[in-house]
C-alpha cells in the first residue's frame, strides 16, 4: 500500500524558499522596528508579532489580489506578507508624511485601498469583525468574486462583535474568513482562564460554519487550511474560521517585560521557531545553509533601507492637522 507523502514534499524548493523569505522579511521588519522604538524614534507605542510570521506568510500565501483584509493592532506582518511597501509602513510607524496614512496613523492603523485592499488595521479589539463581514456583504451584492480575510486575536473572540458578526455571516452565507492568530495571551490574561473551550474557532459550529484549528507555526499547514477557507467562501457555501496557535515572543506591547508568563511559554515558543522550523525543512529539501543565509541578509538590507527611509523622510505639514480626517461643525465638535 502506498504512503502517504510527507506535506513538505508537496512543495518545491522554490516555493519553501518564498514562504521562508515572507516569514525572514516580517521578522526583520519587526526586529528593525522594535530597536527604532527602543531608540525613540517612533511616534507612539508599537504592537509585534516576532513569532507569529508562519501565521501570516501561510495565510497571505492562499490570498489572491481581488480579496480583501483587515488587520489589528499587531498587524506589521500582515501587511509585509501582503506585499506591501516596508518603506511606507516604516514611514507610518515613523510618523512621517511618506507613510501610508501620511504619518497619521500610525503603527496600529496602517491601510492602503489602492494597491493591497487593505481595509486597514485597527486599535480597537475586534472592530475589524463588522468591517470585515461588511465588506464581504458588499462583495455577495456586487458578485466580484472576493473574499474578505478577517484576521485578528484571541482575545478578541470574546467580543460580542464576534458572535453578531458570525451570525450573520452565516445566515446571509457571506464570502467571509475569519483567521484567528491565537498566542493564547489578551494584554496579560491568558486566554484559558475566561474561556471554556480548548479551542476557539470550534465556536464557529455554534453557527453552522466550518472551521479547522491547524498548527500556527508551521507555515504550510496554515497555508493549506486557509487554501481550503478562501475556497469554501469563494464558492458560496459561506464563511469559515481558521485559528493558528502561535506564540507571541515579545509582550503585549514593545518593552512589557511579559512577566505575568510562565517560562515555559518561551521555551516551547523558541523550540518551535517557525522560521528555524521551515529552515530545517528546506535543508531536507535541497537548499543550503547559503542560500538561507542569503534571504536573511537580504532581508535585514531590506529593512535597513526601510528605516533609513523613514528616517529621512518629512513629517507632515502643521497644516494639514485636519486633512483626511473626518470632522462635523456641530455643537459637540465646535472649538472652544
Amino acid at each position: 500500500m502506498a504512503t502517504k507523502k510527507k506535506t513538505t514534499e508537496k512543495y518545491s524548493k522554490e516555493q519553501l524558499l518564498g514562504f521562508y523569505r515572507t516569514m525572514c522579511r516580517v521578522r526583520e521588519f519587526e526586529e528593525h522596528a522594535a530597536e527604532c522604538f527602543t531608540k525613540g524614534m517612533l511616534a507612539g507605542n508599537i504592537h509585534l508579532s516576532i513569532g507569529q510570521e508562519a501565521a501570516a506568510a501561510g495565510a497571505f500565501a492562499a490570498i489572491q489580489p481581488q480579496d480583501y483584509f483587515t488587520s489589528t493592532h499587531r498587524g506589521h506582518g500582515h501587511a509585509i506578507a501582503r506585499g506591501m511597501d516596508p518603506n511606507m509602513a516604516m514611514a507610518e510607524l515613523f510618523g512621517k508624511k511618506t507613510g501610508y496614512c501620511q504619518g497619521k496613523g500610525g503603527s496600529m492603523h496602517i491601510t492602503d485601498m489602492s494597491k493591497a485592499n487593505h481595509l486597514g488595521a485597527n486599535g480597537i479589539v475586534g472592530a475589524g469583525q463588522g468591517i470585515s463581514a461588511g465588506s464581504a456583504l458588499a462583495s455577495k451584492i456586487k458578485g466580484d468574486n472576493s473574499v474578505t480575510v478577517g484576521c485578528f486575536g484571541d482575545g478578541s473572540t470574546n467580543e460580542g462583535t464576534f458572535h453578531e458578526n458570525l451570525n450573520m455571516a452565516a445566515t446571509w452565507k457571506l464570502p467571509l474568513v475569519w483567521f484567528i492568530e491565537n498566542n493564547c495571551y489578551g494584554v496579560s490574561t491568558e486566554i484559558h482562564r475566561v474561556t471554556n473551550t480548548p479551542d476557539l474557532a470550534s465556536r464557529a459550529a455554534a453557527y453552522g460554519v466550518d472551521y479547522a484549528v491547524v498548527d500556527g507555526t508551521d507555515v504550510l499547514a496554515v497555508y493549506e487550511a486557509m487554501l481550503k477557507a478562501m475556497d469554501h467562501a469563494r464558492s458560496g457555501k459561506g464563511p469559515y474560521v481558521v485559528e493558528a496557535k502561535v506564540y507571541r515572543y515579545q509582550g503585549h506591547y514593545c518593552g512589557d517585560p511579559a512577566v505575568y508568563r510562565p517560562a515555559e511559554y518561551m521555551e516551547k515558543a523558541l523550540a518551535n521557531d517557525p522560521i528555524e522550523k521551515l529552515g530545517k525543512k528546506l535543508l531536507k529539501a535541497g537548499a543550503t545553509e547559503q542560500e538561507l543565509q542569503k534571504i536573511k541578509d537580504e532581508a535585514k538590507a531590506e529593512m535597513d533601507a526601510a528605516v533609513k527611509f523613514a528616517d529621512e523622510s518629512p513629517y507632515p505639514d502643521l497644516s494639514e492637522v485636519t486633512t483626511d480626517v473626518y470632522s462635523i461643525d456641530n455643537e459637540r465638535c465646535v472649538a472652544r
